[in-house]
């Protein structure tokens, strides 16, 4: 029996660590390591076009699945293509094994070919960032980065120099028992104690949540039927709080709508439930705040603290709900819910143009359609920029639907690569990269990752043949718009030509058709909507201060979809209002 190198040990224990795919792109010092995914039957190598798209796939893959995933760049050039890709897992707490293949390990230090130092290079973007120096070491250590990983939430990088990956194994290396789940965190009784007696004393109490309340909807809403309280959310917590919520006040933030600043502005008591919301100019300063998070580092980083509370959101409810006292007034939510409904109806007013007519196609149309005729448990991926706008406010989330994007990092280019880590997830599922013509076009390599993988991705691109964000950026500072303009091909054809379904929309009435044509379509699919480059957006509360990196409008276009479906429900809320 031929003996077990070091490549193949490591592949082992990805796979038994529960890695099924390693994404990366081939090359000199990772031979070793593909040839050892070659032969196992556990571990698929995904063959991708850049390593950023390795990096995006496995935080993505990661997310949906809530286990470890895997990446790999060769020496060098090759796995500091990962950083960016693995800056997003790491801050989207998605855990990530990166493998940064190495230069010959005599040679490190000697200034050789393609020689960069991993250990150093990747130390902000990963709990756990090592060196394997020996055959002997690789088991422990790898074992010790997947606990960093699956343990911390994010990212952890081995270095492996490719003559080390060849050599022989230890005869009988160490296996520890792998953690693969976390565990729940429970507060403090005194935690607890002090959580209670801040909701008891309070009249008014608002939550806010953020993507920590995963999993946890159903406490949230026990929770805020008993203190009567209005429910807010930041823009990662839509997915998981914003539906079968008749407490819901909208998002905050400068991609929000509704009174979700008004309620969190005139509580006496605003709780943030697992959110790590970055605007701090959107939260309030003289209101009791009381933060809930499982990520002790990240309790008063925004605002100030009355009470700091370390534990899981679902496991602290469930201790808390239970010794709260029960509320009996309810004119502090009602009066929130009245303002949400009031704000969603004032916007849906202003909207007087046919916009279902109007050439070149607004993206709000296009958002809006394409929540109507996506799967009920559809899994969206969303570039940064102007798309990050149209899905916050139009898509509609359901407790099945998922919505990724690089939300914390807020990298461009993402949606695309994001959408391949999902469906090799499950094929059967539909994935939709909801990507803008910028993004797509800077990892436009990776559509043909689609067709070679025969990946029913389903890409729908607003093209608008400009940087828009940055654009309205440039508006908000008092520039002119400069180097924002994009001259794009017919990105129908350019699909075509790639082997894929491709079919370009110009006209209003076109939309559905393609929409349900690319649907269908069993393989990989792009639907190129060129969508109006004026169709802007304006945050709910605006100051100066508010608005360094984000474009202000005058625009305020809602449909019959996504915000207007969310005053359907607000109108519905406070009909069910109980009546004295």
């Amino acid at each position: 029996m031929t003996k077990q190198n070091v490549a193949e040990q490591f592949v082992d224990i990805l796979a038994r660590a529960g890695v099924r795919r390693l994404y990366g792109v081939v090359g000199d010092s990772l031979n070793p390591v593909v040839d050892a995914v070659r032969r196992h039957s556990g571990i698929d190598w995904v063959h991708v076009r850049h390593e950023e798209t390795a990096a995006f796939a496995a935080g993505a893959e990661a997310q949906i699945t809530g286990k470890l995933a895997a990446c790999a760049g060769s020496c060098g050039p090759g796995n500091l293509h990962l950083v960016n890709g693995l800056y997003d897992a790491h801050r989207s707490m998605a855990p990530v094994l990166a493998l940064a293949s190495h230069i010959p390990s005599g040679e490190i230090g000697l200034g050789y070919f393609q020689e960069t130092h991993p250990d150093q290079l990747f130390r902000e973007c990963s709990h756990y960032n090592e060196l394997i120096s020996s055959p002997r070491q690789m088991p422990r250590l790898l074992q010790t980065a997947i606990q960093h990983a699956v343990g911390q939430g994010g990212v952890s990088v081995v270095a492996l120099p490719g003559d080390i990956a060849g050599q022989p194994a230890p005869d009988k290396p160490v296996e520890s028992a792998l953690v693969t789940t976390r565990p729940t965190v429970r507060p403090g009784d005194a935690e607890i104690d002090r959580l209670v007696e801040l909701i008891d004393r309070a009249d008014k109490v608002t939550l806010f949540c953020g993507s920590g309340t995963a999993g946890a909807h159903t406490e949230v809403m026990r929770f805020a039927e008993k203190i009567k309280s209005p429910v807010g959310h930041a823009l990662r917590g839509k997915e998981w709080i914003q539906y079968d919520n008749p407490y819901d006040v909208g998002m905050s933030g400068l991609l929000g709508y509704g009174a979700a600043y008004e309620a969190t502005h005139e509580c006496d008591l605003l709780i943030l439930l697992g959110t790590d919301f970055p605007y701090n100019a959107f939260l309030p300063d003289d209101v009791a705040i009381a933060q809930i998070d499982v990520r002790p580092e990240r309790l008063g980083r925004r605002s100030r603290l009355d009470l700091a509370v370390w534990g899981d959101v679902k496991e602290t409810l469930r201790c808390v709900i239970p010794r709260v006292r029960v509320k009996e007034n309810r004119r502090f939510l009602d009066r929130m819910l009245k303002k949400h409904t009031e704000a969603l109806e004032g916007v849906v007013k202003a909207y007087t143009r046919k916009v279902d007519r109007h050439v070149p196609i607004h993206p709000e149309y296009v958002a809006s359609v394409l929540d109507e005729l996506a799967d009920e448990d559809a899994v969206f991926t969303v570039d940064t920029g102007m798309c990050n706008v149209w899905a916050a406010r139009y898509l509609s989330p359901n407790g099945r639907r998922r919505i990724i994007g690089s939300f914390s990092h807020g990298s461009m280019a993402n949606a695309l690569p994001m959408a391949i880590g999902a469906q090799f997830t499950d094929r059967r599922r539909q994935v939709v990269s909801m990507s803008g013509d910028g993004g797509f076009s800077m990892l436009m390599g990776d559509f043909l990752t689609l067709v070679q993988h025969d990946l029913p991705v389903k890409v729908v691109l607003f093209d608008n043949s400009s940087l828009g964000m940055v654009e309205l950026e440039m508006l908000v500072a008092g520039l002119p718009s400069y180097g924002t303009a994009n001259k794009n091909p017919d990105f129908a054809a350019v699909a075509r030509a790639c082997g894929a379904y491709g079919v370009r929309v110009e006209k209003p009435k076109q939309l559905a058709g393609a929409l349900k044509g690319a649907f269908k379509h069993k393989g990989p699919a792009l639907v190129d909507i060129v969508t109006d480059p004026n169709a802007l957006a304006v945050p709910p509360r605006i100051r100066a201060e508010m608005v360094t990196g984000f474009a202000l409008s005058a625009s305020k276009i809602v449909l019959d979809g996504g915000v207007g479906r969310m005053l359907q429900m607000a109108r519905s809320n406070l009909r069910n209002v109980p009546r004295p």
